[in-house]
């Protein structure tokens, strides 16, 4: 894998334009592969997230005994083993900084007849896990975790469980889909109520390979399997998390156009979207489609006067991961942005709001930090310094953007973190005429470099 700590130097460029083909989304990715290591037969899923976070799913799946290889670039090809047929893994399962996959294996796990242990890196292992461990016990689950039970390591002694109603305190995808992988194998129904929609590519795909699901509102209800998940073979629409960054690049930048293709436009995952056009942007969708149940489209961006809007309630779940991207749309938008409703920024890979606010601020904008958001009076020229991803891959690639419009050279520093979600995003981004460098000017070297590890390795 590339080094993490890499910095990387930006400049501004005279115009932006070309094509982007997005990675896999992260989030189908690891549902595609759990969900189908559960399932009786084969499967192919093509387009597979080429991130650190999806590869940990995928080692831990293989470590509980699921077949998974390589098919060509890019496609795995699952064994699934049935609901019964996970076994014990021989050591810890490690899912480095990915929260989903702590989380979802979790819930998958606590309904197993063994033993495991998961834990994750420095950060993954300072996220809130209490709020996973609550309802897994309310469904008889044996979980106990660090910190009176609020962190990982966690430890796991899988049995049987008996579904339960909840109501879930916060729109989380990831708690709802530990809770629903848990209700699969549990006696009685589950049923969850969400105060707002939060992303639903779990029921989705879940509906697709047979489970009895229904969902109402914002309520939804899972009844126990009585056969086998059915495999689904499936290619991954690409990352609208990832297409945020270009899609703001495309709009603040004085001459751009940025045609970005493939891209997942689930409606629980498009608030970024929402956003920018509220905002003024020039965008566009075309040619929309269907794949697995997921809608996808090719969206086209152009150089937008963007103006300052408020951003809060329902929205926030829909775009929660993109608000340090919107963040610098807000920058170089003219009047005032604000953003509420978003505390749960406070405990992502790092404080995403505190972060956001500090390493804009030494680019010169004027941004107020909120308890659960962050107020920026946008219009100011950006100027171009010495930054910090904080070992966040979404800041890292937010501050690039950044320094696309800044004056003079922007740094930054820790920027091969962006390898956790987006192994390409360098070199996608100087293939539109951006001019990006390592901190040794040693472009040709980094880029084979981080294109080796954006192909996921099956030899461990």
């Amino acid at each position: 894998m590339a080094k993490q700590d890499t910095a990387r130097k930006v400049r501004p460029c005279p115009r932006l334009e070309g094509e982007i083909a997005l990675p896999g989304d992260k989030s189908i990715s690891h549902r595609a592969a759990i969900f189908n290591s559960l399932a009786k037969g084969k499967a192919e899923v093509s387009n597979f997230a080429p991130g650190r976070d999806c590869l940990a799913t995928v080692n831990c799946l293989k470590a509980l005994g699921v077949e998974i290889s390589r098919k060509g670039s890019g496609n795995l090809l699952i064994s699934g083993t049935g609901g019964d047929g996970l076994t014990e893994a021989s050591d810890v399962l490690d899912a480095w900084n990915s929260a989903t996959t702590m989380r979802l294996l979790s819930g998958l796990l606590s309904s197993q007849p063994f033993l495991s242990i998961v834990t994750g890196d420095a950060s993954l292992r300072s996220r809130p896990m209490g709020r996973l461990i609550e309802p897994l016990r309310s469904m008889g689950a044996e979980i106990y975790g660090r910190g009176k039970d609020s962190f990982a390591p966690l430890v796991i002694k899988g049995g049987k469980l008996r579904g339960i109603e909840f109501l879930l305190p916060l729109p989380t995808a990831q708690i709802k889909s530990a809770i629903l992988l848990a209700g699969l194998f549990a006696q009685g129904k589950t049923v969850l109520h969400q105060p707002v929609p939060s992303r639903d590519h779990s029921e989705r795909l879940l509906k697709r390979m047979g489970a009895q699901l229904e969902s109402n509102g914002n309520s939804i209800s899972l009844s126990p399997l009585t056969s086998p998940l059915s495999p689904v073979n499936l290619c991954v629409p690409g990352d609208i998390s990832s297409a945020a960054y270009f899609l703001v690049a495309g709009a603040i930048h004085p001459d751009a156009r940025i045609i970005v293709r493939n891209c997942g436009t689930n409606p629980t995952r498009t608030g970024i979207i929402d956003a920018l056009l509220a905002m003024g942007a020039k965008l566009r969708i075309e040619k929309e489609r269907w794949e697995a149940d997921e809608p996808l489209a090719d969206i086209v961006v152009e150089s937008s006067e963007l103006r300052g809007i408020e951003l809060g309630g329902d929205i926030i779940p829909r775009l929660i991961d993109e608000i340090p991207i919107l963040a610098v749309a807000g920058s170089v938008a003219k009047g005032k942005t604000v953003i509420r409703g978003a505390a749960e920024l406070r405990v992502k890979e790092s404080d995403r709001i505190a972060s956001v606010s500090r390493e804009l601020s030494k680019m010169g904008v004027d941004i107020e930090e909120l308890p659960d958001g962050m107020v920026i009076h946008g219009g100011r020229l950006l100027m171009g310094t010495d930054v910090d991803s904080h070992s966040d891959h979404r800041l890292a690639m937010s501050l690039a953007i950044a320094g696309l419009i800044a004056e003079g050279e922007t740094t930054i520093n820790h920027a091969g973190i962006a390898q956790v979600s987006y192994p390409t995003f360098w070199q996608d981004l100087f293939s539109l005429q951006a001019e990006v460098l390592s901190r040794s000017s040693e472009r040709s070297e980094e880029a084979a470099k981080e294109q080796r590890s954006s192909l996921i390795d099956f030899s461990n």
